[in-house]
């Protein structure tokens, strides 16, 4: 039983690694391939039908994804735009559960309104993977990215605590709103609590104890769990608790990590959530059966066509809310009409448009009991399982393959830095050479005149400030020099690619070290990185 579900799993990655690298050549983001291609697998005659135990998804896959999620944000660009993420994730959200409990109850015969917010809480939080791995092949805003990406650290909390409300009207058949929105605030804010007060042990256990590079990157695995299974357990909010205590360590993270656990932890965090994520979205392409199957009480024409209108509704939401998010306080304040920084109708679109739902979507909609404490039948299980399902399938398959489509025809430009990327790399660079020589004559100048390695490494840096402030000088200038940049960068990369292969040579020869050997490629490998 062990081997087959073992043989099962590494079955499914596999296909993983196939079905991105064929996305990749598609250009097609790889969690909509991987749905697309999880839900093709499902149809092929014998193959076994696979479910996904949400416990599976809230202990095991969320924590690791969202604290990962927050270790890669920036803190002063979300703090920059924190005003709109904080609408479009927690307003947006309570807008969008509402207002589907609403029309659901009218719409669906036996919804009541507890059930329609539980749907409504399910169905509200758009995925963050689904809309970054799309954008990434394109250059568009950072303000557009920075308020997709802080929108889903925050949103999965605000659902989460909808879910969980209604799950318990449902039960008991009482719903009251003044309690609703009480509990929402203090898990909301509790959940951060937990988290900063959990961040700053691990932070003090970073400083005094850890010793190497691979025990630090081990405790930064563990980080998550500790967090979340710790808020709740006081029952607040486990997803605030890793976003807020990940974005803190994240900005004190060169306090506690150094280069050598910075550059391993990045890769071994790279790969795991890569496999997480695909893993996720091609079992919720593998669903489809057992969401079929699952139907009892309605038809699948039925069930097709409520689970369409509430999908056409949630995206229409959305878009509503974004515009009228963004511009009524212009409106209002006229002082902000005339502001700069009044937002692009094109970008709003884009952001209203790349609300595709995923991980926690159906993590939620799986958590749902199948029977009640008195042993009684949960009630329309059956078609809330369906329509979240069909949900995450259409935004997912038709926003994300025509998200493309629709950057271009917004025709939207990455921003135009007031000092292009590559000059502000080049001076950054320039003025920390400069401190650095500084620093060795102020520090050690009687070593600059006794020892010939310290004298020589000076001036080195030396040589190499003025290439720096030369290459500077080229991508100021015009298109010709910059090109000259751009020939000169491929030759470092070519050099680098030549020396690797004659390591490989060198190495076949057994006359130096192997782990010298290594040591030597982890070097060219870094310098071809700073290079791109």
């Amino acid at each position: 039983m062990v081997e087959e579900s073992l043989l099962y799993v590494i079955a499914l990655l596999f296909a993983v690694m196939l079905l991105v690298i064929l996305g990749q050549k598609l250009r097609i983001a790889y969690p909509v391939f991987l749905v697309i291609g999880g839900l093709l697998i499902s149809l092929v005659p014998g193959a076994p039908l696979t479910g996904i135990s949400p416990d599976l998804i809230f202990l095991i896959f969320l924590p690791p994804l969202l604290y990962e999620a927050a270790w890669f944000t920036s803190w002063p660009n979300f703090w920059k735009m924190r005003w709109p993420i904080a609408l479009h994730g927690f307003g947006l959200v309570i807008v969008t559960s509402v207002i589907v409990a609403y029309v659901s109850e009218k719409l669906i015969p036996r919804f009541t309104l507890s059930i329609g917010l539980l749907l409504g809480g399910i169905i509200s939080p758009p995925d963050a993977v689904s809309a970054s791995s799309v954008l990434k092949f394109f250059k568009i805003p950072k303000k557009v990215k920075t308020v997709l990406e802080g929108e889903s650290l925050v949103n999965d909390a605000a659902s989460l605590t909808v879910f969980r409300f209604a799950l318990a009207a449902v039960i008991s058949g009482t719903f009251v709103f003044h309690k609703f929105a009480d509990s929402f605030l203090i898990v909301t804010l509790l959940g951060i609590a937990v988290g900063l007060f959990i961040a700053q042990i691990i932070y003090f256990v970073h400083k005094l104890f850890v010793t190497t590079s691979s025990i630090a990157t081990a405790l930064t695995l563990i980080t998550p769990y500790v967090m979340y299974l710790t808020a709740e357990h006081f029952h607040v909010s486990g997803v605030l608790a890793v976003v807020s205590g990940g974005l803190f360590l994240s900005y004190r993270s060169k306090d506690i990590l150094n280069y050598k656990a910075r550059v391993q932890a990045i890769g071994v965090w790279t790969t795991l959530t890569f496999i997480l994520n695909g893993l996720i979205f091609i079992l919720i392409g593998l669903q489809l059966p057992l969401v079929v199957n699952s139907l009892k009480y309605y038809s699948l024409e039925e069930a097709f066509r409520y689970s369409l209108f509430i999908t056409g509704l949630i995206i229409l939401i959305r878009i509503v809310w974004m515009y009228a998010a963004t511009y009524l306080p212009y409106i209002a304040n006229k002082n902000l009409s005339n502001s700069i920084l009044k937002p692009n109708a094109r970008e709003i679109f884009l952001v209203g448009w790349a609300g595709m739902r995923g991980v926690v979507s159906l993590a939620s909609a799986l958590a749902i009991p199948v029977t009640l404490a008195d042993g009684k039948e949960f009630p329309e299980r059956d078609l809330v399982l369906f329509i979240s399902f069909m949900v995450i399938l259409v935004t997912l398959v038709l926003q994300g393959l025509t998200l493309p489509w629709v950057i271009k025809k917004l025709n939207l430009k990455e921003d135009r830095l007031e000092i292009p990327a590559d000059i502000q790399t080049q001076q950054i660079h320039l003025r920390l050479m400069k401190l650095s020589i500084a620093h060795i004559e102020e520090k050690y100048q009687a070593l600059i005149q006794s020892n010939t390695l310290v004298k020589n490494y000076k001036k080195n840096l030396e040589e190499d400030m003025d290439f720096t402030m030369a290459n500077i000088e080229c991508l100021k200038n015009d298109e010709n020099e910059r090109h000259q940049v751009e020939e000169f960068n491929q030759v470092r990369l070519d050099l680098g690619e030549y020396l690797t292969r004659q390591l490989t040579i060198l190495r076949l020869q057994k006359v130096f070290d192997e782990d010298i050997i290594r040591r030597e490629e982890d070097r060219i490998d870094l310098e071809q990185n700073k290079i791109g």
